[in-house]
């Protein structure tokens, strides 16, 4: 089976855009949660989230002229605009160019998204709703789509290889990576640009996940409080926006053209939890089957892994059931690794949270440094496993697991190992 490495990696969430500037942003503590400004939110429970920071891309905010022409930005949705920006800071930070049909043929696209275009489809609703639906867009539809993402990153670039979407919730951004990472192995292409975009930061957006009870209510006048991965006081999750996306490429080929290789994805492991729409089943058993599927997968055991990204959303179920998975898949070395949760930092980019998780995953790897769990001030249950409370610690990680787990009973889970 060919080996597969990562050689390109790009970024927008709520620490800003820009792989360098966001993980700066990480490691030092700062967090990219506030209060909702882009809507009113007087009639909602929750009034916090992480959006992407306004600027310019040389002070790491997001002004969407510098990155797609005016005449195009109406032509998308705001995920689709995160995802070109993430693709277009990878691609290029990759160096690949493609020169031959060949090459253009062997390169793909898998950038998915949990929910996709939900602002669009909210707009283009009170369109026909008031009487006006002559007024809708022609571009509705393809700005509205899950791939369009892809499409677009495709279209812009002449990617000629898979164009593909993966779409399982908040596992999707995993999803995008190990199966991209897949064709690759199988022969399908050389190069795989994938990751995830998602924008559900709207009225809507917001409003629905209010009606579930999943977002933290409690922490309204402290935003930056409000994500607590197994902290006693937390009470639900915090909702990002944002993308990430990577350039993954078959070690060869990275190696004839002299490509910066950040790391090399060494497993990837799924599960189903056949339980229930929304929570995890007992015991997490789906997490501990993916997390076991993906050792398996890269012919690892526990003891090879120094370092976790938990899914850890802040939610008071969710947050120790993966713990126990954790405890019982790793045993006795469970004492020797780090988990922690960035999300403490981001908040929860849904699709997009498991691409952007496995960057920093990579940058653990690559830097020897564990990014901190925010917030967690006075742990809901003890363990042996370090959850790097508060301030992030330098340690040698030669490998890293990373988690995502999907709405549906969809997990996912991909190791990454340091470049040889």
């Amino acid at each position: 089976m060919r080996r597969v490495v990562v050689t390109g990696m790009g970024i927008a969430c709520p620490l800003g855009l820009g792989v360098a500037h966001v993980w700066r942003r990480l490691i030092e503590g700062q967090s990219g949660i506030g209060a909702i400004q882009s809507f009113d939110t007087k009639d909602l429970p929750c009034k916090v989230a992480g959006q992407v920071p306004p600027g310019t891309r040389a002070g790491g905010g997001l002004d969407i002229s510098e990155w797609i022409p005016v005449k195009d930005q109406k032509k998308m949705d705001r995920f689709i605009h995160l995802g070109m920006v993430a693709a277009t800071e990878a691609v290029e930070d990759s160096g690949w160019v493609p020169e031959t049909e060949d090459d253009r043929c062997a390169t793909g696209v898998m950038i998915g998204s949990g929910i996709g275009g939900l602002q669009t489809i909210y707009d283009a609703s009170l369109l026909v709703a008031s009487g006006r639906a002559k007024r809708l867009s022609p571009f509705f539809i393809p700005s509205a789509l899950a791939n369009l993402a892809s499409g677009n990153v495709s279209i812009k670039y002449g990617f000629k290889g898979p164009n593909h979407c993966v779409v399982t919730a908040c596992a999707t951004g995993v999803h995008a990576i190990g199966d991209a990472s897949r064709l690759i192995m199988l022969g399908d292409a050389d190069v795989m640009v994938a990751g995830g975009a998602e924008a559900t930061v709207c009225e809507v957006g917001v409003a629905g996940f209010c009606a579930s009870r999943a977002l933290s209510t409690g922490f309204n006048d402290n935003p930056t409080a409000a994500s607590r991965p197994w902290d006693k006081d937390r009470d639900g999750f915090v909702m990002g926006e944002g993308a990430g996306v990577l350039v993954l490429e078959e070690l060869e080929h990275a190696k004839r053209r002299g490509a910066n290789i950040y790391a090399e994805v060494a497993g990837y492991g799924m599960s189903g939890d056949a339980h229930h729409i929304t929570a995890p089943a007992e015991h997490h058993e789906g997490a501990f089957r993916s997390m076991k599927a993906a050792l398996r997968n890269g012919g690892l055991v526990p003891e090879d892994v120094q370092y976790v990204n938990a899914h850890g959303t802040s939610t008071p179920l969710g947050d120790d059931l993966e713990l126990e998975a954790v405890e019982r898949l790793f045993g006795d070395a469970g004492r020797n690794i780090a988990m922690s949760s960035t999300k403490s930092a981001t908040g929860h980019l849904l699709g997009a949270a498991g691409a952007v998780e496995a960057i920093f995953s990579i940058l653990a790897v690559r830097d020897g440094v564990a990014p901190p769990t925010l917030n967690l001030e006075v742990p809901s249950r003890e363990s042996v496993i370090d959850r790097v409370a508060k301030v992030a610690q330098e340690r040698r990680i030669r490998i890293a697991l990373s988690n995502s787990f999907g709405f549906g009973g969809t997990n996912a889970s991909i190791l990454f190992r340091e470049a040889a």
